[in-house]
């Protein structure tokens, strides 16, 4: 058999050679970056995932090898031998690691041409996302997104490390399970072998961590890849990574503390960012009431204030009506913001419209007055309780939303985070943790009419509120955290139902009749019954973790071969069309579309 590379092998990646390594022979292998003739002389910047290495094709060297080097070209692969050489003085480059040196070419194997790629293999390019994932192996290519895997993959062996280090045990559960029927909507995959039946790929594998404690190993952990059949968005994908994890005999400080611990590693170990511990608490009608969100960015102030108070008699009707119809007023100071123009202000009421609020009024705080439409409806006592409340200076800019609480905390939530990043109140070197705790059990569901549980129906609740289940279920708080970080979301877990009692209550309290749940979870019921420990744990979102690590804005920057926000694969051209010969195998009849 022939062997295309011949008795040269590589003994050197392209960014570990430097000054050190003069007069040695080395062989390189990788791809074209430039290439350059100046005077005779072709210099090629040899890439390779490590990095570059500048190779130099002399004809005072070598004139056959220099010959056949005019036709090189970028992105053809190459295997190199030569011997390394110290760079002319003016020619250093002190920005790259082998800046200092060169390989002088004795003998060189074009091992594959290339097509001129559709963008350059660089970053910062000027090419469109789509471009870029239907080219997804030549996008990989560029050194950003080789940067953002290498450090996915050292984040990963550093979970490993510190969980197997904290005596958990990696143990895997099953892709083809059962669809349940909460949380969102599951991916479907018809049975060949029994027909008309189907399995779901696992939205997570919470009832199965649930049974590994049952079934007493006390401590797991898996990097388990998730499926949600839901819209999506920057940081949302169908198929996602989450770092699971389920511990026994624990509280909720238990969790946290091991939590904690694992992410200092992390950014310890990956990054050489040393955090801050413990991490900051709030409960959920903390985060809620101060930032509007139940996701905070901490970085930054600009909190919320509750007026309705105040208001609830004014002579302005959206606020009094407002808080008479068993909604809040709040409002939002916007530090120095006096000189927005008419424009900048109907530009974010437009960004509130999008989070269902009806308007948006504001105050302007001049020297001596108040300018807005709105301030002839505030009495002088209204208007002194106003300005101690939300603290208002000479310079400021007041924005106000009435409506029902989960209209107005979204809608300022969102605006302040706006106003963060406009105002240059970031600081985007810092990473601030927080842990959000004590989440409502339920929420109702305006469009289905019922409620349903806000984390999943295994979350405990706090035992001073087992009592209103029955009656008074929105009442009732969860033993359930999620840990937040710059804002987003990077974590949920709880403690879980351990008595069968509990969690038939729990179902009960969701509308859920005896053959409903006993026909879906009667197999978790019957192990609860078996002697059920204590347990609890979390979920980490990996993508949406390194994403922020890496410092970009899409979890598709940090996901080898993502998906896009209408689910398909440019790439492979994934979904696409199957044959009739499948179709029947899985006896599935397709149904005219109608649009």
């Amino acid at each position: 058999m022939s062997d295309q590379l011949g008795s040269m092998r590589r003994t050197h990646h392209c960014w570990e050679l430097d000054a050190g390594d003069v007069d040695k022979e080395v062989v390189l292998m990788g791809w074209v970056h430039r290439r350059r003739d100046h005077g005779g002389v072709i210099f090629v910047d040899l890439r390779d995932r490590e990095g570059i290495t500048q190779v130099v094709f002399n004809p005072k060297v070598d004139k056959k090898i220099h010959a056949k080097a005019h036709a090189i070209r970028n992105e053809y692969v190459l295997a190199v031998r030569g011997k390394v050489e110290n760079r002319p003085a003016d020619m250093i480059n002190t920005k790259l690691k082998t800046g200092e040196i060169e390989v002088a070419v004795t003998e060189f194997r074009l091992l594959n041409k290339a097509n001129t790629p559709p963008f350059l293999i660089e970053d910062e390019i000027d090419a469109s996302e789509t471009i870029r994932l239907k080219y997804r192996h030549l996008d990989l290519r560029r050194p950003e997104m080789q940067k953002n895997l290498v450090l996915r993959h050292r984040t990963t062996a550093a979970v490993r490390e510190y969980l197997n280090r904290n005596g958990f045990l990696d143990l895997e559960t099953p892709f083809l399970t059962r669809s349940t029927p909460e949380g969102a909507r599951d991916y479907l995959v018809p049975s060949r072998v029994n027909p008309g039946q189907f399995y779901a790929l696992p939205q997570s594998p919470q009832i199965f961590k649930q049974l590994f404690m049952i079934s007493g190993f006390d401590r797991y952990y898996q990097i388990v890849r998730c499926f949600r059949d839901e819209d999506l968005r920057a940081d949302r994908q169908p198929e996602f990574t989450q770092i699971d994890i389920e511990m026994s005999f624990v509280g909720e400080d238990d969790v946290m503390n091991l939590t904690e611990g694992m992410m200092a590693r992390l950014f310890k170990r990956v990054l050489g960012v040393k955090l801050k511990r413990p991490f900051s608490q709030l409960t959920y009608e903390e985060a809620v009431g101060r930032y509007g969100l139940d996701k905070p960015d901490t970085r930054f102030g600009l909190e919320l204030k509750d007026i309705s108070d105040i208001v609830a008699g004014s002579s302005f009707k959206v606020f009094a009506n407002a808080v008479k119809k068993g909604g809040i007023v709040k409002a939002l100071n916007a530090k120095g913001c006096i000189d927005f123009s008419r424009k900048e202000i109907d530009d974010l009421i437009d960004l509130v419209s999008v989070y269902r609020a009806k308007g948006m009024a504001w105050i302007k705080v001049k020297e001596n007055e108040w300018q807005s439409p709105i301030t002839k409806f505030f009495s002088d006592a209204e208007k002194e309780a106003l300005a101690e409340r939300i603290e208002m200076e000479t310079g400021d800019l007041i924005f106000f939303v009435a409506d029902q609480p989960k209209i107005v905390n979204e809608a300022l939530g969102y605006l302040r985070n706006h106003l963060g990043k406009i105002l240059g109140l970031i600081d985007a070197n810092e990473y601030r943790f927080l842990w959000v705790t004590r989440f409502p059990m339920f929420e109702y569901d305006e469009t289905e009419k019922r409620l349903q549980a806000l984390h999943h129906p295994f979350t405990s609740p706090l035992e001073e509120d087992y009592g209103r289940l029955a009656k008074e279920p929105l009442a009732v708080k969860s033993r359930a955290y999620d840990l937040v970080l710059n804002g987003f979301e990077i974590g949920g877990g709880s403690i879980r139902i351990h008595q069968r009692s509990l969690q038939e209550k729990v179902f009960e309290a969701l509308n859920m009749d005896r053959k409903t749940y006993e026909d879906k979870f009667g197999f978790l019921l019957d192990a609860l019954d078996s002697g059920a420990p204590p347990h609890g744990g979390i979920a980490i979102g990996f993508d949406r973790l390194v994403m922020l690590m890496c410092a970009e804005s899409s979890i598709r920057d940090v996901i080898a071969f993502p998906k896009t926000q209408k689910a398909a694969c440019l790439l492979t051209e994934a979904p696409a069309e199957t044959s009739k010969a499948q179709l029947d195998e899985l006896y599935l009849k397709l149904k005219p579309i109608t649009k």
